[in-house]
């Protein structure tokens, strides 16, 4: 009993030596590196100024002096390990805090989206792979003109007669009083006979024409002998031989149209002002006498000055009947 009594005091007295060596202020862990300010050590040196602001605290945790750098946490130093006197367990290593990596700045790297991959192309049949194939297709003339569309017919005719080759247009107004075209055509070809360029007239000056050609011109030619007509006027908004003054011409209403001379199959020109009175004139001459009747009116050389170079025809009502000089 008196042994144990001992045993008990004498281990408290070592007990005691043992707490004297332990530290006197337990290790406060380090600040945060966020930024925000920590309650500093009761034995750290006071600071005064602003150098004890958050914002110097903040300063130096970025900055890397003394604290950790940014995305890094450092961990709390262990205590040490209390030792009593005359034990024989040997004391344990401390482990050291690891240090801090500086702060370094973040680097963001771009990343390339790709491109998606273009769509395969499909040929004409449908079919992916190859280039596109157009089939171009024949489709009917289309002319767009002020006032309303014109659209050829299938086979080029107009004025209700197959015959009659050209195309619609839109009506021609003008300024000039008498002047203009309700409903206008533009013919290239009459009963097979083409013109030398397109006569824009009306389509009774049309029907006139091609009953002249038809029933005038190639009988006096023969059948298979004109190929076409040289136009020398059609439609044009002007007074009579354009004389200042005069009455509007026929020509400024669509009524009227000039012939300079005539082309053959075989390649001869008959021309009003050379042939007139010369022996290869002489079917002219019978052509134009056909042409009173179809005509209302008929000009040529022999009729004034005015008419030495072309025929001229119109369809102007007279009152005494036609008038063919």
């Amino acid at each position: 009993m008196q042994r144990f009594a001992w045993g008990l005091l004498l281990g408290l007295i070592l007990a005691g030596s043992g707490w004297a060596d332990a530290p006197d202020k337990s290790l406060r862990p380090v600040p945060s590196p966020l930024g925000i300010a920590q309650p500093a050590a009761i034995d750290a040196p006071q600071v005064r100024g602003a150098a004890a602001t958050p914002l110097h605290v903040q300063a130096m945790a970025l900055s890397g002096r003394g604290a950790a750098g940014p995305g890094s946490s450092p961990r709390p130093q262990e205590r040490p390990v209390l030792r009593i006197s005359g034990s024989s367990e040997p004391p344990r290593k401390t482990r050291q805090a690891e240090p801090a990596p500086s702060a370094q700045p973040v680097i963001m790297a771009l990343v390339q989206v790709p491109r998606p991959e273009p769509r395969p192309r499909l040929s004409a049949g449908g079919s992916s792979g190859g280039p596109i194939t157009e089939k171009i297709e024949p489709v009917a003339a289309v002319r767009i003109l002020p006032g309303k569309s014109a659209v050829v017919g299938k086979k080029g005719s107009v004025c209700g007669d197959p015959s009659i080759k050209g195309e619609t247009l839109a009506p021609i107004t003008s300024r000039v009083r008498g002047c203009g075209i309700k409903d206008p055509v533009r013919i290239t070809s009459v009963d097979g006979v083409a013109l030398s360029h397109a006569a824009v007239i009306n389509c009774d000056t049309a029907r006139a024409l091609k009953t002249w050609v038809r029933k005038g011109l190639k009988p006096a030619f023969g059948r298979k002998d004109v190929v076409g007509l040289q136009v020398a006027a059609s439609y044009a908004c002007r007074p009579r031989n354009n004389v200042k003054g005069a009455k509007i011409s026929e020509h400024g209403r669509g009524n009227a149209i000039d012939i300079a001379a005539i082309m053959l199959a075989d390649g001869r020109r008959v021309v009003v002002a050379e042939d007139w009175r010369r022996s290869a004139g002489k079917p002219m001459r019978k052509a134009y006498r056909a042409a009173c009747g179809p005509f209302n009116t008929t000009l040529g050389p022999e009729s004034d000055r005015y008419h030495r170079d072309h025929l001229h025809f119109d369809i102007a009502s007279q009152r005494g009947g036609a008038y063919c000089r």
